[in-house]
């Protein structure tokens, strides 16, 4: 007996997902430590928890792709894996179907280490928008919009960080205009979080918990409408 092929079909009920594609500013790492917040506290548990927290909508399953020390397109001379753009199409291939990807990168681009200042780290954005709207998706698997959000700048790095991060607070400076550029640029979405959250006063590079919860109550309204036409 020949048992007939079925086509698979995506279930129109199954959860939108949401990659964050980041690093440790979205990992949740506590400043001051090498800890990291609960999931709840971290923004993608609160953005995810705001999002599905109105009944009779398609549920929104966010997925934490946040490596610590991520750059956009450079490599760490101490630390294997932390170029962006490698290995990044295939993650999209991985999770699809996508309704979005949401990339926040760029702080580490001003480790003391690069001599790399806002229009670097741009243009490092603007190649990962490229490699995810390049990424080979299965038949019929939409290639997902891309939501870029503009790290907040760097304020003095103290701390343990202070060596690795000097001088970041002036390479960082014009981040926004710089990114809101190359994303009009490429016709993808893009929001300031130096808007509403700023650096942790421990370290001068990440965001305590008060940050995160802030980060991702301001990001529900603006994911909610970009999710709208397909939570109907």
């Amino acid at each position: 007996m020949t048992v007939p092929l079925i086509e698979p079909a995506i279930d129109p009920a199954d959860p939108l997902q949401v990659l964050v594609y980041a690093d440790s500013l979205s990992w949740g790492i506590v400043p001051g430590t090498r800890r990291r917040l609960p999931w709840p506290v971290r923004w993608p548990g609160r953005l995810e928890l705001a999002l599905n927290a109105s009944p009779g909508q398609r549920p929104v399953r966010v997925l934490e792709d946040c490596l610590n020390g991520r750059r956009t397109v450079w490599d760490d001379p101490f630390k294997p894996g932390r170029n962006g753009i490698q290995g990044l199409a295939q993650r999209i291939e991985m999770h699809s179907p996508l309704a979005l990807v949401i990339l926040m990168l760029g702080s580490n681009d001003f480790q003391s280490m690069h001599p790399h200042n806002a229009w670097h780290a741009a243009q490092g954005i603007g190649a990962l928008i490229d490699a995810i709207r390049a990424a080979p998706v299965e038949p019929g698997m939409p290639s997902p919009p891309v939501l870029v959000l503009v790290p907040p700048p760097i304020t003095t790095p103290c701390g343990p960080l202070a060596p690795k991060f000097a001088g970041g607070e002036h390479k960082c400076a014009g981040l926004a205009q710089a990114f809101a550029e190359v994303c009009n640029t490429r016709g993808s979405k893009w929001f300031d979080t130096g808007t509403v959250i700023r650096s942790s006063a421990v370290d001068g590079v990440h965001l305590d918990a008060a940050a995160h919860l802030a980060l991702g109550d301001a990001l529900a309204p603006v994911i909610h409408n970009l999710l709208a036409p397909l939570r109907a």
